[in-house]
């Protein structure tokens, strides 16, 4: 949490030292343009080789697994659908990066509309192929899997019968699947350009949401308020439109879920998670039980460093005062990253090398961009492409670790091809929050002074509590808004009433909510492209810091099987991953380990108080 006061667009060039430097991806490595010939020839392929699938397999799945060469039959089937699944992988992931370069220009929307709509309607012609082997006697196919060539994909095969129960007949899958486009997807685009579009005006400037979000941790506090009664009030006057999207998108994932016989508003969530709900009700539980020992705790804390009775809410992220004030460059954020891998382990800050070198990262601050971090998996034929919007500040170091954590992850789970490199979420975070804790240590190593180390300690604390409690509390809000949903659809008041009912909580009394911040629900995406993805930033925080935990006690190995656990994807379960360290997630008191490590770093804050 260390920066000065400049102006937004200053703050950006002076973070990067020439704001040319800041690196740009190149998505040559999927195509080399929208007109390329490669790409045009894939997308023809696609369309003719599911069709030739379709022929060759529809309906005789059943005959193949009793037959006398089943493995190698099933086999070769599989093999082929892996790499369809590669080739539409591959069409989607250039489309989608390039749109998320520039949500608001119309041929990249277009283009990315165009593959969307291709690519789907490729993908529905291929439904067919899990419905038919999860109808298979599971003695049948577990033969037939028990020997190669179908032995390899075994574990996809074990795993996708989970589904089978939620599962519905092939042509009501298909409908659901082509709907989407005109759907889910729809109306997911329209918040991404709607988001996109909105200018707040600040200071005399008209500024996007990234921006104006980074002024909301600027030092000077008259312009922390001004921000966020700019957002306040920005976000209020298109409410329409965000209440609107919510209500239509909880209403038709509550179709979807009836029609499949989910019972709870999460359950698809958990079961795309692989997680029961058992386990993530402890998880919500522990969080919520332990709002006073950690954020009510750390939020009284610092209304006194800023001696006040209680912030307000633009000074939830304010950097403390009498603090070093500090702008990192693109190669410092580089060198502090990569070396803080590295001693962790050579091979880790290896890969994440090639993310710089090889041109994967995009991250200037650029109108229309896609606003966040996210690091893309694309397929394993490829590699993953990580995109910031870099500004320098001490938090944009730990999100550059955070999604070369996720990048890592991805290029080492690709061996296990298409079908089982994806990461449940319930795992999906955990090299990410392993490499933020690995650069946040490396930077309290290198603090010598007191103020600069209380500002990393506060700042860590800050991104804990934002992880683990702060989306707990989206997920607590999640639900309130989809159960609430199932009754009627909900004014854009009910919605702000629901929000600032959790927040209250989640925050304690040490935050004030004022005017304003009832809106700020409405510029958050992961409640409109991935309802309760929320809770997993949780179960990968109190993960981490539970592994992280056994790396301190015991160096020796834990790379091995930390790399292990990386390149198992999604071939293996959590609790099978976790079980080299000796952990446990289903057990209740599991949680509190993750926790405790929050409370002791607010501790530790507490004791320099007192010194």
């Amino acid at each position: 949490m260390l920066f000065t006061t400049r102006s937004t667009r200053a703050t950006a060039e002076a973070a990067a030292g020439a704001s040319e430097s800041l690196p740009e991806w190149n998505l040559a490595d999927l195509y080399p343009g929208t007109d390329s010939p490669q790409l045009k020839s894939d997308l023809a392929r696609a369309a003719t080789e599911v069709a030739q699938f379709g022929k060759d397999y529809r309906g005789r799945l059943a005959e193949m697994a009793t037959g006398a060469d089943a493995s190698v039959a099933l086999g070769k089937a599989l093999a082929r659908y892996e790499a369809l699944q590669d080739l539409l992988g591959r069409l989607m992931s250039f489309a989608g990066l390039l749109y998320s370069g520039d949500t608001t220009d119309p041929a990249r929307a277009k283009f990315y509309g165009d593959v969307q709509e291709k690519v789907t309607n490729a993908s529905a012609q291929l439904l067919f192929f899990q419905l038919e082997l999860n109808r298979l006697d599971d003695e049948t196919l577990m033969a037939a899997a028990g020997k190669e060539p179908l032995l390899r994909w075994r574990p996809w095969l074990e795993d996708i019968r989970k589904e089978k129960p939620y599962e519905l007949e092939d042509k009501l899958e298909e409908l659901f699947h082509e709907k989407y486009i005109s759907g889910a997807a729809a109306w997911n685009r329209l918040f991404d350009e709607t988001i996109a579009s909105l200018r707040f005006k600040v200071g005399g400037e008209e500024l996007a949401i990234e921006p104006v979000l980074n002024l909301m941790q600027d030092p000077n506090e008259a312009k922390r308020k001004e921000a966020a009664l700019a957002i306040g009030a920005t976000l209020k006057a298109n409410q329409r439109v965000f209440s609107l999207i919510t209500n239509t998108l909880a209403k038709d994932k509550e179709i979807s879920d009836r029609w499949r016989g989910f019972e709870d508003v999460a359950d698809s969530r958990h079961l795309s998670n692989r997680v029961e709900r058992e386990v993530v009700e402890a998880l919500a539980k522990a969080v919520e039980d332990a709002h006073p020992r950690l954020s009510h705790r750390y939020y009284r804390l610092k209304a006194k460093w800023f001696g006040k009775d209680a912030l307000d809410y633009w000074d939830r992220s304010a950097p403390l005062p009498a603090t070093p004030s500090k702008l990192y460059t693109w190669p410092e954020a580089r060198a502090i990253v990569l070396g803080a891998y590295k001693g962790f382990a050579p091979r880790m800050a290896q890969i994440a090398g090639d993310f710089f070198d090889k041109k994967w990262i995009d991250a200037p601050v650029r109108p229309g961009k896609a606003p966040g971090a996210f690091s893309h998996p694309t397929v394993p034929s490829a590699h993953p492409y990580v995109l910031l919007n870099f500004q320098g500040k001490t938090r944009d170091v730990m999100t550059l670790a955070h999604e070369l954590g996720h990048g890592v992850h991805q290029v080492l789970a690709a061996r296990q091809g298409a079908l089982m490199a994806p990461t449940p979420l319930t795992l999906a975070e955990t090299a990410s929050v392993f490499g933020e804790m690995l650069t946040f240590r490396a930077l309290l190593a290198q603090a010598t002074d007191k103020n600069q180390r209380r500002a990393l300690l506060a700042s860590k604390v800050e991104d804990m509590i934002n992880t683990v409690v702060r989306q707990m509390a989206f997920y607590a809000f999640e639900r309130k808004v989809h159960t609430e949903r199932r009754n009627g659809e909900l004014t854009a008041d009910q919605i702000c009433d629901l929000w600032m009912s959790v927040q209250a909580e989640s925050l304690g009394p040490s935050i004030r909510l004022g005017p304003g911040y009832e809106c700020f629900w409405a510029y958050i995406p992961h409640f409109i492209h991935s309802p309760f993805y929320v809770y997993a930033y949780a179960f990968g925080d109190c993960l981490v810091n539970s592994l992280y935990g056994v790396y301190q006690k015991a160096h020796e190995g834990f790379a091995e099987r930390y790399f292990a656990l990386l390149e198992a994807g999604g071939a293996k379960p959590y609790n099978e991953l976790l079980k080299p360290f000796g952990l446990d997630a289903r057990d209740p008191a599991f949680w509190n380990i993750g926790l405790e490590m929050i409370e002791g770093l607010i501790a530790e804050l507490e004791a320099m108080e007192e010194a």
